[in-house]
């Protein structure tokens, strides 16, 4: 690479590390999710059906990757001695929402969606999320 090679390399969420992070965002995905199979179930048009498990599909697959951007990027070794349940948790999330993927069943997306809370309500207990987080709970 010579010449040209980076003197630093760094990796984010984003092209530019810019600090700023939000459960809402997996949030947004999972309810995606869950309202797509709802309509999904109450049409019976073959067309929109199968553009419903294409797009729940991908708005899945975005929930996993909020979520492991929170996970691996934003919380940190002293979260996890406050938290001790964190990394399970968010396990369980990462599952849930592959499963979510795999399924038409709003159950399943109503399980991610109760997993995110979860997640959230630990988020904003942090000292960090005062200036990462975008969207505080009402």
């Amino acid at each position: 690479m010579g010449l040209f090679s980076p003197v630093k390399v760094a990796h984010a969420h984003c092209d530019l590390f810019c600090g700023v992070y939000d459960p809402a965002q997996a949030m947004v995905e999972a309810a995606s999710v869950a309202n797509i199979c709802r309509k999904y179930a109450a049409s019976d048009d073959p067309v929109f059906r199968d553009r419903a498990i294409f797009i729940k599909e991908e708005r899945a697959e975005l929930a996993k990757h909020h979520l492991m951007v929170l996970w691996v990027d934003f919380f940190k070794p002293h979260h996890l001695e406050q938290f001790p349940q964190l990394h399970d948790l968010f396990w369980k999330a990462l599952k849930k929402a592959g499963e979510a993927k795999k399924t038409m069943d709003v159950a399943v997306a109503e399980e991610l969606i109760d997993l995110i809370k979860e997640i959230s309500d630990i988020f904003w207990q942090t000292e960090e999320s005062k200036t990462a987080g975008v969207y505080p709970p009402a």
